[in-house]
């Protein structure tokens, strides 16, 4: 590859991070421009919503080391507005442009906003992705809330809700679904986790939903529920999910919408008649690929480990050192609750039961393995991670869904059950 070729990264997360060590590492040599919509230089997430919350390290403290050589050209602060393949140039938000070879598109996610603009400028409200997002919300937190009200029970809400009790806040968690976690999880094990939450404190409220946010003087005073209850809370975290960043693709001509940008199984994304440019990869929560261990079924996953795999994956192929296989690893995840520590390996989605093979719920410590059609597809640890290890080797393998010899520690068997997923 001649050191003349420039190679640009968009997005300066972990993905772009990551996928840039890896363009080096793999023998790139030409010119390297990383692009992020954010000041900062990258940073980790994970500790925004835990560590930085709780007040144990302030915000600046999340950025990652990296091996990169000061060689490396900052595009920082300004986003990318614009792709054209033509001409082979990234259009920033301040109109300039960069011209490229080797293009890598690791444009991550934002928080979906609460859907009413106005009511989303509330002095109290606030949302947490990035590092100024949990600056601000810690400085909330610190002043003493009189109640901070959660909207979405998913991991983060979950995460900050916990946090909140951990410093002694009184904290409602609003969730329209049957209970927390239950689109991931399914109902049956996310009622599980409801009740730990409930049992250190947090006033849980499933199957309700917030209608709008009331402010006086312009600040946060209370929210109006669609069942026509009302909350009194001056800090609101609203954790309804994520979108991807993909808007600044428009025009461009390849096969992305708001579910991502689409990559074939190498990791190459697809144009809009579905053929590789193999000039362009794509890496992390932004990038949607068949994955081998679900028969091809495209995913986009939001998970830090899949980030780190996945970019290096596709450093290596736009430097010209591709990987001996397809993309493919295991996904997994973890969420940090209070004392409450949850682990998954493989994806949930499709399963059709979900058995409790170690430990015992009632206990707060437990192993969920999901199935599909007989297989196993996903395993959830809840404060039980020295199990979870054997139970990855059943979901990587396809292994038989309920498997021989599982729950040894209860003697009575595995009894299955719908995962009830709404």
């Amino acid at each position: 590859m001649a050191a003349s070729e420039r190679a640009v990264v968009v997005g300066a997360g972990l993905a772009g991070l990551r996928g840039a060590e890896a363009l080096r590492e793999a023998g790139f040599s030409g010119s390297l421009t990383i692009v992020g919509g954010e000041p900062h230089l990258p940073y980790d997430r994970p500790p925004l919503s835990k560590h930085v919350l709780a007040g144990a390290i302030p915000a600046h403290a999340t950025t990652l080391p990296h091996g990169l050589e000061a060689d490396v050209d900052w595009q920082l602060g300004t986003p990318a507005a614009g792709l054209d393949r033509r001409a082979g140039t990234v259009r920033l938000a301040d109109g300039r442009t960069l011209p490229y070879d080797r293009l890598l598109i690791a444009t991550g996610t934002r928080a979906r906003p609460w859907p009413n603009p106005h009511e989303g400028r509330l002095s109290g409200v606030f949302t947490l992705r990035g590092r100024d997002d949990a600056a601000a919300l810690r400085q909330a937190l610190e002043a003493g809330p009189r109640r901070v009200l959660v909207i979405g029970g998913g991991f983060i809400g979950c995460e900050v809700a916990s946090l909140c009790r951990s410093l002694g806040l009184p904290v409602t968690l609003v969730e329209p679904g049957p209970t927390l976690l239950a689109r991931v999880l399914g109902s049956r094990i996310g009622a599980f986790i409801g009740a730990i939450h409930e049992g250190r404190g947090v006033d849980l409220r499933c199957g309700s939903e917030v209608e709008w946010l009331e402010g006086e003087g312009g600040r946060l005073v209370r929210a109006h529920c669609t069942d026509g209850s009302r909350i009194e809370a001056d800090v609101a975290v609203i954790a309804l999910g994520a979108v991807r960043n993909t808007e600044w693709l428009d025009g461009a001509g390849l096969s992305a919408d708001p579910g991502g940008v689409d990559c074939d199984g190498a990791g190459y994304v697809l144009d809009a008649e579905g053929h590789a440019d193999p000039r362009i990869a794509a890496a992390g929560d932004v990038a949607r690929f068949p994955h081998p261990l679900y028969d091809g079924r495209r995913v986009a996953l939001e998970h830090w480990s899949h980030a780190v795999a996945q970019a290096v994956h596709a450093g290596r192929l736009l430097a010209g050192a591709p990987p001996d296989a397809a993309y493919g690893a295991l996904p997994t995840f973890w969420s940090t609750q209070g004392n409450l520590v949850v682990k998954s390996a493989g994806l949930t989605e499709g399963a059709d039961a979900v058995a409790i093979t170690q430990g015992n719920p009632a206990s707060g410590r437990f192993i969920a393995l999901y199935g599909r059609a007989g297989r196993c597809i996903a395993a959830v640890s809840v404060d039980s991670a020295r199990w979870l290890p054997a139970h990855a080797e059943l979901v990587a393998t396809g292994a038989p869904f309920p498997p021989e010899g599982a729950a040894t520690d209860r003697p009575k068997g595995v009894e299955l059950f719908e995962p009830g997923f709404s």
